[in-house]
């Protein structure tokens, strides 16, 4: 891999610039893991290990959340960052373990530069009041776009100062990694994909949805099907539970009608 031209690196940073801003927006989803190294992939010309990488991290970015004053680590830094150094480490997909490593720390990395950009905008703040006070409104559309634009250099300013490292210089620290630690940390980017899966099975897990669980695990544990077909499976099943729902009986506790309030359940009792 050698290093990006003048244009993809343009465009990596452009990438890199809404995915900071979106992770404040949360409107367009760009800073997802999935999405971010799936664009920069393009844009380089690395797209199936940057969505294969996207993938593995958006597994743990899924159980990744702010609840109140607590902030989850940055999916956004953590995402571009990694999918650079894949990119220009050039080890394909033999790489995507160690940029899953990288991304851990990268993620929490994230944090103070949030809380940085955070105490910056203070002032902006205190400037949108007193526009308010004097009923400027461009003023305080203008201060509002700033505030925004810092979050998106919070992320395009790492990545651009990635993207000036020469790829050999990536490349020759990643073949430098001894293999035990390369393995080492194969292993703990499976762990750590597993953890942020257990997660979301954890926060969405109830006697309704455990079946559906345990099916999908073993046709996917006992096939050799896709997981694009798994999930082809997966929105056949809900369709099919949406229908049957629809047909059943609608009152939540009987009523009138004979419904027992399970719709599945007075179907099979039709049969």
């Amino acid at each position: 891999m050698s290093d990006l031209n003048a244009i993809q690196m343009i465009l990596v940073v452009v990438v890199a610039f809404f995915a900071g801003m979106d992770g404040i927006l949360d409107q367009f989803q760009f800073h997802q893991p999935l999405v971010a190294c799936t664009l920069i992939g393009l844009v380089t010309g690395n797209l199936e290990i940057c969505v294969m990488l996207g993938g593995s991290l958006q597994m743990i970015a899924l159980g990744w959340a702010n609840v109140g004053a607590a902030v989850a680590p940055d999916a956004a830094l953590a995402s571009v960052a990694s999918a650079i150094i894949l990119v220009l480490g050039g080890q394909q997909q033999s790489g995507i373990s160690t940029s899953i490593a990288v991304a851990i720390p990268l993620a929490v990395a994230g944090l103070f530069l949030t809380m940085i950009v955070r105490t910056l905008a203070v002032p902006v703040v205190h400037g949108m009041d007193k526009a308010a006070e004097s009923g400027s409104y461009r003023k305080i559309e203008l201060l509002h776009i700033l505030a925004v634009c810092m979050q998106g250099l919070r992320i395009a300013l790492p990545a651009g100062a990635l993207l000036f490292i020469p790829a050999t210089t990536f490349r020759q620290f990643l073949e430098s990694m001894p293999q035990w630690l390369t393995d080492g940390m194969e292993i703990g980017g499976g762990m750590v994909v597993a953890v942020g899966y257990a997660m979301v099975i954890n926060m969405m897990s109830s006697r309704e949805v455990w079946p559906f669980f345990i099916l999908g695990f073993a046709i996917a544990a006992v096939t050799d099907l896709t997981l694009i077909a798994i999930g082809a499976i997966g929105i056949a099943l809900a369709l099919i539970y949406i229908s049957l729902s629809k047909q059943g009986g609608s009152s939540a506790g009987g009523g009138s009608n004979g419904a027992s309030g399970d719709p599945l359940g007075d179907i099979l009792n039709d049969y």
